[in-house]
């Protein structure tokens, strides 16, 4: 097909694909222990569906252990061509409060050219992008593809690691392109290069036997909660930078946000100012941070006047590509430990680990895309960096390491995903789903 023809598939096509979001969306596949299981598996049913709908011959759902099933498909390659496996995850985040939405969660609405929904970006648009570029092809596939769709990623990713791992002459591929990404802004392409790692755990501080009244032994009974506080105030100097040993701040090669866009984007209110020191592209992409995520103690509606006798929090630590998760949260638990006052005991517990990447720009893989991208939007595009973690991305490095691994998608950085009012733009998904099929046919006719 020529360009020209593939974009005029792409876009007679997106009509259907919207409609398709639109279904995806409305089934609550939220993957998290104590949520429905029926609508996971639903949503697990209407990918295998929607992959039928492009012309792949191979189609069904595959088991993961302790999971719910991935999605596979495959096309044989043509001769000399090579094979593109496609990644995306069906799953979703719970929708949370639902008075901070400005519309049902899982009522998919379409505003001002958006699709409104949990999952409407992450990732239910990666399933979609690929859905519409290989549609374009009416099953003549200019590339052998393969497609693994996972149904937990936002809880257990891990899973599909350990699947992967065992499973690796199934998901063998030239090239992977990973749809759980996007563009920093609405039509700005990037191709996402440097991905953080993280570690996180639970310290949790014991100072009595039981809680006390805080009249009777307030001012000489060691308050567990107040040398929780004193232990995760320390973390970080006064202009919020880390204090921790060992943990530098690192230096990311490419531009990043101006503070005007990233002030915009986070929402920070007027008045209050960012944290840390450095360019934001080496805080947010390439230098550690660490983010205190829960806290288990008494509630303010629940309080009661006393000297409380335990106190937890979830620390959450990202780590840069060329570090160690292992060690960082070694080093972090350590310090919490040499700072804890009076004497507290001190018990970490739940520890995760997930390792960064870091990409090389080069190859013939590479290049087909920054071709696509440039016609898809209209100009080529630039590397980003990702402060957040996709942990299946170094089980595939590790597993295919001739393999280039692309990572973009419909999310851009105001999709909200993982918030209220999350959405993708609809010109966005339809630009993603036209640069992965320029990409199919560029990197197909670059490689035979």
């Amino acid at each position: 097909m020529t360009p020209d023809e593939i974009e005029g598939a792409v876009a007679a096509g997106l009509p259907q694909a919207v409609e398709d979001l639109k279904r995806l969306v409305a089934i609550p596949s939220v993957a998290f222990p104590g949520h429905p299981e029926e609508p996971v598996r639903a949503a697990a049913a209407a990918t295998e569906e929607l992959l039928r709908s492009t012309g792949l011959p191979h189609v069904r759902q595959i088991p993961v252990e302790g999971s719910f099933p991935a999605v596979y498909a495959e096309a044989p390659a043509p001769p000399g061509a090579p094979t593109v496996l496609l990644y995306a995850h069906y799953d979703v985040q719970p929708a949370g409060d639902p008075a901070l939405w400005r519309t049902p969660a899982f009522e998919p609405t379409e505003i001002d050219g958006a699709i409104h929904g949990r999952g409407a970006a992450d990732d239910k648009s990666g399933v979609i992008s690929h859905v519409a570029a290989l549609r374009a092809f009416q099953g003549r596939f200019p590339v052998g593809i393969k497609v693994i769709i996972e149904g937990q990623e936002e809880y257990a990713g891990e899973r599909l690691e350990t699947f992967v791992e065992q499973n690796p002459e199934l998901l063998r591929a030239d090239a992977i392109i990973v749809a759980d990404c996007g563009n920093p802004s609405v039509g700005d392409p990037a191709v996402t290069t440097s991905l953080r790692g993280m570690g996180a755990f639970t310290v949790e501080v014991r100072t009595l036997k039981e809680s006390l009244h805080s009249g009777s032994f307030g001012g000489a009974a060691p308050d567990a909660l107040a040398a929780l506080i004193r232990m995760l105030s320390a973390l970080h100097d006064d202009h919020g930078d880390i204090r921790v040993p060992g943990l530098p701040r690192g230096s990311f090669l490419g531009s990043g946000p101006s503070e005007e866009e990233f002030r915009a984007t986070a929402g920070v209110l007027d008045g209050v100012s960012l944290v840390g020191s450095g360019s934001l592209a080496d805080r947010l992409w390439a230098s550690y941070a660490i983010t205190v995520t829960g806290l288990d103690v008494p509630t303010v509606s629940g309080a009661i006047n006393a000297v409380q006798a335990v106190a937890r929090a979830r620390v959450t630590v990202r780590v840069p590509p060329a570090g160690d998760p292992k060690t960082t949260v070694d080093a972090v638990v350590d310090f919490l430990r040499q700072v804890a006052p009076w004497g507290v005991e001190v018990h970490v517990t739940d520890h995760v680990l997930g390792s960064g990447y870091l990409a090389d720009s080069g190859g013939a893989a590479r290049a087909a895309l920054n071709r696509a991208m440039e016609r898809a939007f209209g100009r080529p595009p630039r590397d980003v960096g990702a402060g957040g973690s996709i942990p299946l991305v170094s089980t595939l490095v590790k597993q295919f390491p001739a393999a280039s691994i692309l990572l973009f998608g419909a999310e851009d950085d105001d999709a909200s995903i993982h918030a209220p009012n999350e959405r993708v733009n609809v010109e966005e998904l339809r630009r993603t789903a036209l640069a992965e099929a320029l990409f199919l046919q560029e990197y197909g006719s670059a490689m035979v």
